[in-house]
């Protein structure tokens, strides 16, 4: 198959990966007239080989998903660390501003506070003055009896209309002065008053911002608390990231060391296999061009198309590439078919087709022809069996790289995919 990616290792790890499959794949294309024994001999030398190296690449695949599956893991919780440090950070910092301001508002309603006792005890001082002002202006208007009673025992005995007038005004000016003194005197008491109520209003002033600020104190203490705690999580999340990602870096590595020794040894088998086909196509006689193809294979299950060739999103990792075959829904289980006449010449696991079986189905209106199934759960047939059109050669499954229970039926026309619809 024939992927792009978006990456430069992913792109080179999977188009080897593909490079790898297209070996296998063209090995099965058809073998007609195969009576060279030294070739043979030597292909079959060369699918050992590459047997053997599908192993340890699925083995060492495997290592590399799970590689990369740790790596994504710490990436994902590094991030989700770190976004909760800085919110816990922003928290702190919230908390520190409010626990400054209210350190501010608390010092100025102590201080605010401390004014209000002092202008309680003034105020007191002020009531006790004035109340010993009035006691002692009363006892001297009052030395010689009431003032109103003299004013008119002064008014019978006055001589003339001067004297009583005298007297009047002398009279009314004391009355006054004590009216006027305990005016003062209730005034003072009043304030007094005022001045009490202000000092408790800044008592419980001075209480609710003490209370608050605790309050504040302790949710600043606690989120400095949780912001150690996740700040160490956040460096060891970090160790745990580098640690994957140099796992998933030597696992890559290995990959791609086994799969470029398959590279030449690829590219060698494709120009062999390319030329048993034209020697093949010139044995039959049919060297003119292909016909129509249309119509010669049936239908390999019973289900409708899921996803069709062509490039695509691969439904598991992402990446952009060929889907060289076409999907077909259905339960697993259910009966595989063959879809034209042929012989089994390959069938295994490998870890991307899961359970697979290729058929050679022979020379076929001027090319070339092979029926692949994969992901199956089991097959009824093995290598060398030769089954007819329409008989059950296996069960859907979902092994491999799947994500469900399905059939990816791939069509090789000379060793290379096409479109099954094109053949259905």
């Amino acid at each position: 198959m024939v992927r792009s990616f978006p990456s430069d290792d992913r792109h080179r790890l999977v188009v080897l990966v593909a490079a790898t499959l297209m070996v296998i794949g063209m090995i099965c294309a058809p073998l007609a007239h195969a009576d060279d024994d030294k070739l043979k001999k030597k292909e079959r030398r060369v699918k050992q080989d590459i047997s053997s190296a599908h192993q340890d690449l699925d083995e060492s695949s495997a290592a590399l998903r799970r590689a990369a599956a740790r790596l994504t893991a710490a990436r994902a919780q590094l991030t989700s660390a770190r976004n909760e440090l800085a919110d816990t950070r922003g928290q702190l910092t919230t908390a520190r501003v409010k626990d400054r301001a209210a350190q501010a508002a608390l010092v100025k309603a102590v201080a605010d506070l401390d004014t209000a006792k002092a202008e309680l005890a003034d105020g007191r001082e002020a009531v006790e003055g004035q109340r010993v002002v009035v006691s002692n202006q009363l006892a001297d208007n009052y030395e010689y009896g009431d003032p109103q009673l003299q004013q008119v025992s002064s008014i019978l005995r006055a001589e003339d209309l001067d004297e009583v007038s005298r007297t009047l005004e002398t009279t009314s000016a004391v009355v006054d002065e004590e009216n006027g003194q305990l005016t003062d005197f209730t005034v003072a008491e009043v304030l007094l008053k005022v001045k009490k109520d202000n000092l408790a209003d800044k008592r419980d002033s001075v209480k609710e911002l003490r209370e608050a600020a605790a309050a504040n104190l302790r949710v600043k203490q606690e989120l400095e608390t949780r912001a150690e705690q996740q700040a160490a999580s956040v460096r060891s999340l970090v160790g745990k990231r580098s640690s994957a990602r140099s796992v998933a870096s030597r696992v890559k590595a290995r990959d791609l060391k086994e799969l470029e020794k398959l590279e030449q040894e690829q590219n060698r088998i494709e120009s062999m296999l390319k030329a048993r086909a034209a020697a093949a196509a010139k044995k039959s006689g049919n060297s003119g061009p292909p016909t129509s193809s249309g119509g010669y294979l049936s239908y390999p299950v019973n289900g409708p198309v899921t996803s069709s060739y062509g490039y695509r999103v691969h439904p598991i990792y992402g990446y952009y590439s060929l889907h060289d075959g076409t999907d077909f829904g259905a339960g697993c289980g259910q009966p595989l078919y063959a879809a034209a006449d042929g012989t089994v010449i390959e069938s295994y696991y490998q870890t991307a087709w899961g359970n697979r079986l290729i058929i050679d189905n022979g020379h076929v209106r001027g090319v070339g022809l092979a029926t692949i199934y994969n992901h199956a759960t089991s097959y009824t047939v093995g290598v060398g069996s030769h089954v007819t059109r329409g008989q059950v050669i296996g069960y859907v499954g979902t092994t491999g790289w799947s994500t469900g229970c399905h059939l990816h039926f791939t069509v090789m026309v000379n060793g290379s995919p096409t479109d099954p619809m094109n053949w259905m």
